[in-house]
């Protein structure tokens, strides 16, 4: 693969923010094309689009870039933080089992929509779903699974337990991020027109207006112009809760890792508990909730919550890097079963959602907690409001502990789906 022209992380990340500082200025625009065209396409989704159209031009490369590693093991969770300051535990509390049951949908969609995939795939393409030993298709679809159930440590647990062929591996990395990008694209379109989901859905949203209303409430009460030192404290929560949950998280992880062969063993259904990056969201989240309990909430009114949103969008950006589009119909085959799989854990959502009256924004970050990970459901959630913010974050952690587990039971359905 050729180097891309630009190699300087420096000038990329110029680059980067660029693309946002354009998309920005003209979504502020409210009349003429760009005002139309933003009523249509959010803004947010561009954010993911312009990075990932200079990556498919070959300009810029993910693969040689750590612009990503940066933005997920530094920015992302210092906006957890910035984002829970203000965080109301007991409103959240209130949101009900909804958001669980679509969580746990969501999940049961990744698990059963695998095979189903294999087994329609099959009538028209036999050769897709096929391969030996190692070489085995669906071997390579238990990385998958792990990835839109869990994350990426449950996706390496799946790579070592099944040992699908590292040559190929690329492929199956490839239908991840290409498939979850395109159903975090429809998401985000469907946010705009969320009122029109819940009303055919018939949800009762008054507990997420509840919420809504309330944070903003406190927002306005204490909003004021920011100094240099509500700014320079504001880094000071951030910088410093994310110091403390990389190194306790480093120390949590490696002490499990070494002391409980459980969870060593990347074969476990605990081996998520050796990933340090599972610890640094969860100790993240937990600095911010703690912070919510003292004075530091009131930073909220300095726009602690808009300087979060700042560093989540760098992380986008970063993440639409990942999604070279010139490689999206090299296996089309793979693909096309990727496509199917999300399409069948996007109508078990939409059922179950009709049945209990679920509001959109349970099933959006409900699907983003399993497919996106930590990565993806604040984004998601951040754009109903960011108070909501914390609720895509407490579901992407469920994801990391039901991964591998839910991970391995899809597999098994998709072995058997692809012998019959």
């Amino acid at each position: 693969m050729s180097d891309p022209i630009i190699t300087n992380d420096t000038v990329v990340f110029g680059l980067l923010t660029l693309c946002l500082g354009f998309i920005f200025y003209t979504s502020s625009i409210k009349t003429g094309f760009w005002s139309k065209f933003y009523n249509i396409v959010p803004a947010v989704l561009m954010c993911y689009v312009l990075p990932s159209i200079l990556a498919s031009s070959g300009l810029i490369s993910d693969e040689i870039s750590n612009l990503y590693f940066m933005a997920s093991r530094y920015l992302l969770p210092a906006a957890l933080i910035l984002m829970t300051l203000s965080i109301d535990l007991k409103a959240i509390a209130n949101l009900g089992s909804k958001a669980l049951i679509m969580f746990l949908t969501g999940t049961v969609g990744i698990i059963i929509g695998g095979p189903l995939a294999i087994l329609l795939i099959s009538i028209f393409s036999p050769e897709t779903v096929g391969g030996n030993d190692f070489d085995a298709i669906w071997r390579g679809l238990a990385t998958i699974a792990g990835s839109w159930i869990g994350g990426g440590a449950n996706q390496a647990a799946m790579l070592e337990i099944y040992q699908y062929n590292p040559d190929k591996y690329g492929g199956m990395v490839l239908v991840d991020i290409v498939v979850a990008n395109v159903w975090m694209a429809i998401i985000l379109l469907g946010v705009g027109k969320t009122q029109k989901i819940d009303r055919w859905l018939k949800a009762d949203t008054s507990a997420i207006e509840e919420l809504r209303i309330k944070v903003s409430k406190f927002t306005e009460k204490i909003t004021r112009v920011p100094t240099l030192k509500d700014y320079m404290m504001m880094l000071f929560f951030a910088f410093t809760g994310v110091g403390i949950s990389h190194f306790f998280g480093d120390y949590i992880s490696s002490y499990l890792t070494s002391t409980y062969e459980s969870v060593s063993d990347n074969k476990s259904f605990l081996s998520f508990l050796g990933s340090s990056f599972f610890w640094m969201v969860v100790l993240a989240t937990i600095v911010g909730i703690v912070f919510s309990f003292t004075k530091a909430k009131n930073y909220e009114g300095a726009g602690a919550s808009k300087l979060g949103s700042v560093f989540i969008y760098i992380l986008v950006a970063t993440i639409g890097m990942k999604m070279d589009l010139g490689k999206v119909f090299e296996n089309p085959g793979l693909i096309a079963i990727g496509f199917v799989w999300i399409t069948i854990h996007a109508v078990l959502l939409i059922v179950v959602a009709k049945l209990i009256k679920a509001p959109y924004f349970f099933l959006a970050v409900g699907s983003q907690a399993n497919v996106g990970g930590a990565a993806s459901a604040p984004v998601v959630a951040a754009e109903f409001h960011p108070s909501l913010t914390s609720v895509g974050v407490l579901l992407a952690v469920f994801g990391y502990v039901v991964g591998t587990g839910g991970a391995i039971l899809c597999t098994i359905l998709m072995e058997i789906a692809s012998k019959v």
